[in-house]
């Protein structure tokens, strides 16, 4: 009867699922710098909501040391929050838990101002013998192969055409 059947997954009943549980413990320093930002409320909701809950799960002598299950009926943030703030914390320290991470930089150009020049020139040019017109690929091969630039992929010469203005054939 189970012999056609195919295990995909275990699931574990709650109780057998091991968390790690990160202990919070504040200097008085720490603690005096939250209090004073939950205190004043002139900081992002965000901000305020973490600075709250680890001011609730402060195991220190000075702190409430109250249970995820506490801070999650108090403060009405989930228990996956409230892990990921003890986590953030415990990691990479008070401003990580606090604040959110800078977004990523943008990637630098792979082709600047003179071979996108190149690129427009060679689009402009006729098309190779046998062809009525430029493909996305013949334009790609083409421009590596007069080694402008880098080797470059057919998505960044459609994207290059794109922002021109410029189409193929």
């Amino acid at each position: 009867m189970l012999a056609g059947m195919k295990l995909v997954r275990i699931i574990d009943p709650p109780h057998a699922v091991v968390r790690a549980k990160f202990a919070v413990t504040l200097t008085a320093e720490e603690r005096a710098t939250l209090t004073a930002l939950t205190t004043t409320g002139r900081a992002a909701a965000r901000t305020l909501a973490h600075a709250r809950v680890l001011l609730k799960a402060d195991t220190g002598p000075d702190g409430a040391g109250w249970t995820d299950a506490q801070i999650r009926a108090a403060l009405d943030v989930s228990l996956k929050t409230i892990a990921r703030i003890r986590r953030a914390w415990v990691d990479d320290g008070l401003a990580a838990a606090l604040y959110r991470r800078p977004p990523p930089r943008p990637r630098p150009r792979k082709l600047d101002g003179r071979a996108e020049a190149h690129l427009l020139a060679l689009q402009c040019s006729p098309p190779p013998d046998g062809r009525a017109r430029w493909t996305l690929q013949l334009l790609t091969d083409r421009f590596v192969a007069l080694d402008v630039s880098p080797a470059i992929s057919d998505e960044t010469v459609r994207r290059v055409l794109k922002q021109t203005n410029s189409s193929p054939g």
